[in-house]
């Protein structure tokens, strides 16, 4: 099919404007071939490498692109599939093969495999796919080099259908890093015939799409409404059921849940969580609940500057959050409980409850000791975004912690500003929510706990006791030695406290009964080449 964009006479317009792909002539998708999807926002971009692009736009990543191998997808519960982070099956590579000095890996590509417009799929599109993503800058190449995916001299095309990798270190995290979201192979001829002198066409990117994948856009009008249909040439998978997805956007989460209660629409995600409950509880809707991996909702206090930097005030404040309320009145009970655990570190992952839970009467002597009975103030914010979860949470930790002397002031962030306001390591407590998107608890340290201070180190926490023990496990040299490492940073994590863990959250889907294949992947959004109806 030939592209078409909105405005024709430009070349900087066509840049610009989302595209739209008109149907070829065929019969129109029958019932159980459309799904209807509500959903608060769809994608501010189509090229989910794109500084600033937003959550949903890991959907267009996932079901228009392809990558090299993706997760093998295994049994969760009736209807759901989740995966193996260790375990691969064929993207664009039908096979794949280390070396046997451990510092590359070989890829074959599919002989059948093409874009959208009809282009073979060559390694030459991954090599330029693999060295935007780690050139781009932003989250892309953050999450590249997660997984020691760094400069573009690692990736070879030896010919038209075999890519290698060189590792610059041997890493755990390389191999996992290729199947999320981020290294997803674009059609290079087209991308860079249409842009405009930009070496990664970063702006016809952004509104167009130029994949491998099960999907394409057909339609795409941000902040209403994006329409893909089933690419019928796609090979690197059984073809979807579904043949035309309309996702649209509704931000009342009310008018949601009504559509998908009154079977209006098939699939809804992104509602409060008392919703989720009720619709579980009344059991015309099926809920996938689903606990993100590698994910808690916390209380992070600032350890660079007074007053946190006092240990002994985080391990106070620990033990006066308010964890069952918080769980009732906020979260609904949508989350596993990451409170009152042993004082010792026993399972070796993350998360794991901390050994705090609510006891008032302990937290007001820690603080006395501290003060000698002196208020402290202080101010605790949250990203207004969340809200739902955010909110209720932030008036019980207020509540709970006048108890014990201390006046917290709530400061509640728009969504479009919280980031930058994490970036400036300034504010004193934080309610928040992380997931890291591969599942090792020296991945998520990483991010949050070690002296690099990354944005998500929120708490400023800076310990090189604690940087020397998540280095050593991310690269240990074997299995007794990761344990060892893990368990000395999980213990010094409870220990020092800048982070109060307070639930490991769900990931709630709605669905009409009829729907099954629904299947969880890190980037949370719902993969439509699986989904079956059968209403």
């Amino acid at each position: 099919m030939q592209r078409r964009t909105f405005v024709k006479t430009a070349a900087s317009a066509a840049l610009a404007a989302p595209a739209i792909r008109p149907a070829a002539a065929q019969p129109a998708p029958t019932r159980n071939e459309t799904l209807i999807l509500v959903q608060e926002y769809g994608p501010n971009s189509m090229d989910m490498q794109g500084i600033g692009a937003s959550q949903p736009s890991n959907g267009v990543s996932l079901n228009c692109y392809d990558t090299l191998l993706r997760f093998k997808r295994v049994p969760y519960a009736e209807g759901i599939m989740t995966h193996d982070l260790k375990d691969y099956e064929p993207g664009l590579a039908t096979s794949w093969q280390i070396a046997s000095d451990g510092m590359s890996c070989t890829f074959k590509l599919r002989d059948d495999a093409t874009f959208h417009s009809n282009r073979p799929v060559t390694a030459k599109d991954v090599k330029w796919s693999m060295d935007r993503a780690v050139s781009i800058g932003g989250f892309a190449t953050t999450q590249m080099a997660a997984g020691s995916l760094e400069k573009p001299e690692q990736f070879v095309a030896v010919d038209d259908k075999t890519f290698r990798i060189d590792f610059v270190r041997r890493d755990k995290l390389t191999m996992p890093d290729l199947g999320v979201t981020i290294p997803f192979v674009i059609d290079s001829e087209t991308a860079i015939a249409n842009s405009g002198g930009d070496p990664w066409a970063k702006d016809y990117l952004k509104n167009n799409v130029a994949g491998s994948g099960a999907f394409k856009v057909e339609s795409w009008k941000p902040g209403t409404e994006t329409i893909y249909v089933r690419n019928d040439a796609w090979k690197c998978g059984p073809l979807p059921q579904l043949r035309r997805v309309i996702a649209r956007d509704i931000p009342s989460p009310s008018t949601r849940r009504a559509l998908i209660e009154r079977g209006d629409a098939d699939m809804s995600y992104g509602l409060p969580p008392k919703d989720f409950k009720d619709l579980a509880e009344a059991g015309k809707i099926r809920v996938a609940a689903v606990p993100v991996p590698n994910a808690i909702w916390y209380v992070a206090l600032n350890s660079a500057n007074p007053p946190f930097n006092d240990v002994r005030l985080r391990q106070a404040i620990a033990w006066a959050i308010p964890y069952e309320k918080i769980m009732t009145a906020a979260l609904f009970g949508r989350g596993v409980p990451m409170f009152g655990g042993p004082e010792k570190v026993g399972k070796i992952g993350w998360p794991v409850p901390s050994p705090y839970s609510t006891n008032i009467e302990k937290a007001k002597a820690m603080v006395a000791a501290v003060t000698g009975g002196t208020e402290i103030a202080t101010t605790l914010v949250f990203d207004a975004g969340s809200a739902t979860i955010a909110e209720p949470m932030a008036v019980l930790v207020q509540e709970s912690l006048a108890q014990i002397g201390i006046k917290v002031e709530i400061n509640k962030i728009p969504g479009a500003n919280f980031r930058g306001e994490l970036n400036k390591k300034t504010a004193p407590m934080v309610i928040n929510r992380f997931g890291g998107w591969l599942d090792w608890p020296d991945y998520f340290f990483f991010w949050n706990y070690h002296g690099r201070n990354s944005i998500f180190n929120v708490a400023s926490y800076q310990n090189k006791a604690m940087d020397a023990l998540i280095d050593g496990a991310r690269f240990a040299p074997d299995a007794a030695s990761y344990e060892q490492q893990v368990r000395g940073f999980l213990q010094m994590g409870m220990d020092e406290i800048p982070m109060i863990p307070i639930c490991q959250p769900f990931h709630d889907v709605a669905m009409q009964k009829y729907m099954s294949g629904y299947t969880y992947w890190p980037c949370r959004e719902p993969d439509f080449r699986f989904l079956v109806k059968s209403a």
